[in-house]
């Protein structure tokens, strides 16, 4: 019996920085001589194979705007992953949205990309209302967590049908000794989410090289990757960058 295929959800936060970088000011996200465009980039990704877009909607709008949300989900055909914080103003506009999927992470002003996971002991009264509420409006609602027992089981406690395990501190750990063991943190993790069966997804920090070692984890549904596939994509072009990666997670 042939191995599940591991899917790619490609993060395009990192693309849309370089828009705001120069337009930020504008009234506009796009048109006119506002770029680079990330439905067009959104676009790309999905002729070449990405089987979801993830977009992060911060409070601060630092990088996505809403109405690029808006203009994803009216134009790209493969689902739009939504990732927001679990706060009364999040929820609000996901919901006039309803992308496919919403993964619920936590946000803090300070960082420049999401570090680390949401702490659901602390965190389970207001994740668990953002969690009710999309759920009933038939949004597919994802935890991103770390691989830690308690939080895993509070996610399923949570009744999500999805985690996503932050790579993060195996990404940073990748050149040194700590490298095996969060190699075995996340490894535990996702046999643990699919005993209490979770779907598992994982994200943060991959990149073309740790793909092939985080590939091997057990029972991986999707992988979420962004700035890697954006940062090749300048040398490579979209397509193969995409497609380059597509074919790493999967053995190719």
């Amino acid at each position: 019996m042939a191995e599940q295929e591991i899917l790619l959800g490609i993060n395009i936060d990192h693309f849309v920085t370089v828009r705001q970088a120069r337009y930020k000011d504008y009234e506009s996200t796009y048109g006119n001589q506002v770029e680079p465009d990330p439905v067009a980039f959104a676009h790309e990704c999905e002729c070449a194979g990405a089987d979801s877009i993830t977009v992060h909607q911060r409070e601060d709008k630092r990088h996505i705007q809403p109405e690029d949300v808006r203009r994803l989900r009216a134009s790209i055909k493969i689902p739009l992953n939504l990732e927001m914080a679990a706060t009364d103003s999040m929820l609000e506009f996901a919901l006039s949205v309803k992308p496919d999927y919403a993964c619920i992470v936590p946000e803090n002003r300070q960082e420049v990309t999401t570090e680390g996971g949401l702490n659901l002991l602390e965190g389970k009264e207001s994740v668990g209302k953002v969690v009710k509420s999309l759920s009933e409006a038939g949004v597919v609602v994802s935890l991103f967590i770390d691989p830690k027992a308690d939080q895993i089981e509070m996610a399923a406690e949570l009744g999500v049908p999805v985690i996503e395990l932050h790579t993060g501190s195996y990404a940073n750990a990748y050149y040194s000794d700590g490298r095996a063991p969060e190699y075995e943190r996340l490894k535990t993790g996702a046999l643990l989410g699919h005993d209490l069966g979770l779907v598992i997804n994982a994200g943060h920090g991959i990149n073309y090289e740790n793909i092939l070692e985080v590939r091997t984890l057990p029972h991986l549904n999707e992988l979420n990757i962004g700035h890697t596939i954006v940062s090749r994509a300048l040398f490579t072009g979209v397509p193969e960058a995409v497609r380059e990666m597509r074919r790493l997670a999967n053995g190719g």
